[in-house]
């Protein structure tokens, strides 16, 4: 039978899974749910689950409440972990079928993709077969299990009610563009960060980009910032005419080495952008200390660290200006691009705003040049559904962090790899987990075949991009970083067994790879 990712139980199959002769079944189903099968009931079903379900106490079947008591009961103590399937409008609407609930089946699974089927013990549906099959297929399923990378349908199941609530509001409410979700939103992201504004906009790119012109930097200006980031950083820059300054990283957490931003000032600097990168915050008091020297503006590129501490401070409210990115892959993700900029200072937070909306101060009147930055509303409503459990996914992100950094212990002190460093004072949200190895296109080759994904965080210094080439740059630890690093799954979700398993597929990788020892205690943390 081909691979199967979902499996949506009918009310019959239900029935057998809580019922006292279930041969295997329960089992099975527990094991395809552990190996990564979505397990499925299904709404328009329930009336019919209840009365099933709760036929097997032998209640008193005239009573609706009491039977769905029963039937909860029952399902708590023996179904594998499963999700309800929403009833959409178009289950519904092409009913051509004497059994209306078979047919909506059909369509709900339908949706699900092509790799889902609907189990039954209903003989009338399993002789219709297609979507629909018994209990001795369901034991036949091939499984494809895999290691995830990131692991957004986890993270959704635990969400799956407040994000259909959240998103179905706005779909009726209908204010799909600066809808009360954004306000919201915006009020909780500055409680959370402890910045005295927030200002949702469209993108991290966007939040970079109104960011720099809310500091008014534009044609001939220079804005320090790291060689080694995403592009964005330094093309926001240079989209506004400016230059884009580059400041090598400290070698052991590829933050901005704040020991070498002094020298790179002139007269022509107008900001410094450092990037809290893979989760961590850059030196900030160091930073704001030269900033205020020069009479420059500090914008924290926090594209990565939402929800990091810095000393007694948060990402975001360590300086004038602050940008993060809600991309989907981030701590903290929306389903689509979206990001905030945040800041402590009235008036910057003012042009912020207007900044975002094509420069209005009111509905057709133009102050400034602006852009169309806002925020969807529907987005809004994702990112409030997630904040509930962001808090709790960091710490998970953390202890995730912590198991890594046991299991990779003796690569690490045999120097065949460089873990991550995090420095005391700071608390580290893990939007990576990034070591270091050599030989790292063979590493990852094989780590690839043994299904174990990985990425590079980044592959090349922006001053080497076609796009801003500065042949007189150079970046010593920036291009070093450049080839070495490597990122590993990385998410609330991991479990230690999947670690053990990557960390595994990693040790064997790097031995094959042929590398030999080369990284220093010192660059595994040991200052």
């Amino acid at each position: 039978m081909d691979t199967v990712r979902n499996l949506i139980l009918d009310a019959s199959a239900v029935a057998r899974v809580c019922g006292p002769d279930i041969g295997d079944l329960r089992t099975t189903l527990f094991n395809l749910s552990t190996a990564g099968v979505e397990v499925w009931l299904y709404t328009a079903e329930y009336p019919e689950i209840v009365r099933q379900v709760s036929a097997l106490m032998r209640g008193d079947s005239s009573c609706f409440d009491e039977m769905q008591s029963q039937a909860q009961e029952l399902l708590k103590l023996n179904m594998p972990p499963f999700q309800w399937l929403s009833t959409l409008s178009g289950d519904l609407e092409k009913i051509d079928h004497t059994d209306l609930l078979t047919q909506a089946l059909m369509t709900a699974a339908a949706r699900l993709g092509s790799h889902t089927r609907v189990v039954t013990t209903d003989l009338k549906r399993v002789k219709r077969g297609g979507l629909f099959i018994d209990e001795e297929a369901v034991r036949s399923l091939k499984v494809e299990r895999k290691v995830n990378f990131i692991d957004l349908a986890t993270q959704q199941k635990c969400l799956r009610s407040s994000l259909e609530e959240n998103i179905h509001r706005v779909l009726h409410h209908g204010s799909y563009v600066m809808g009360p979700e954004i306000t919201e939103l915006e009020h909780r992201l500055m409680q959370m960060s402890g910045a005295a504004h927030s200002v949702g906009v469209a993108s991290g790119t966007d939040a970079l980009l109104i960011a720099l012109m809310a500091s008014d930097v534009g044609p001939g200006d220079e804005v320090i910032t790291s060689p080694f980031t995403f592009f964005a950083t330094a093309e926001t820059i240079a989209l506004l005419g400016a230059v884009p300054i580059y400041v090598d990283v400290d070698p052991f957490t590829f933050n901005i080495d704040v020991n070498r931003i002094e020298s790179a000032i002139t007269a022509r600097t107008k900001a410094i952008m450092p990037v809290s990168l893979y989760g961590q915050c850059a030196e900030m008091d160091e930073i704001n200390v030269l900033a205020n020297k020069h009479s420059l503006i500090v914008i924290e590129d926090a594209a990565q660290s939402f929800g990091a501490t810095y000393k007694e401070g948060r990402s975001c409210a360590l300086s004038h200006l602050a940008c993060t990115s809600f991309f989907p892959a981030k701590p903290l993700g929306a389903y689509g691009d979206a990001g905030a900029c945040f800041s402590q200072d009235d008036e910057l937070a003012k042009k912020l705003r207007q900044i975002r909306d094509h420069g209005q101060d009111g509905r057709y009147h133009h102050v400034r040049l602006g852009i169309n930055g806002r925020l969807d509303t529907i987005q809004a409503a994702v990112l409030l559904a997630k904040l509930d459990i962001f808090e709790g996914e960091v710490v998970s992100r953390q202890r995730a962090a912590a198991r890594y950094e046991t299991l990779l212990a003796d690569k690490a002190q045999q120097g065949l790899l460089a873990l991550p460093v995090v420095l005391p004072h700071n608390t580290s949200t893990w939007a990576q987990y990034t070591v270091r190895v050599k030989n790292r296109p063979t590493v990852q080759q094989l780590m690839s075949e043994a299904g174990i994904p990985t990425a590079v965080h980044y592959p090349t210094s922006l001053y080497r991009q076609p796009a801003l080439e500065q042949s007189t740059v150079e970046c010593e630890q920036s291009d070093r970083a450049a080839n070495e690093v490597l990122s590993l799954p990385m998410h609330p979700y991991l479990t230690d067994e999947i670690q053990q398993q990557i960390a595994e597929c990693l040790f064997e990788a790097i031995d094959a790879s042929g590398a030999c020892p080369s990284f220093s205690p010192k660059e595994n943390g040991v200052l």
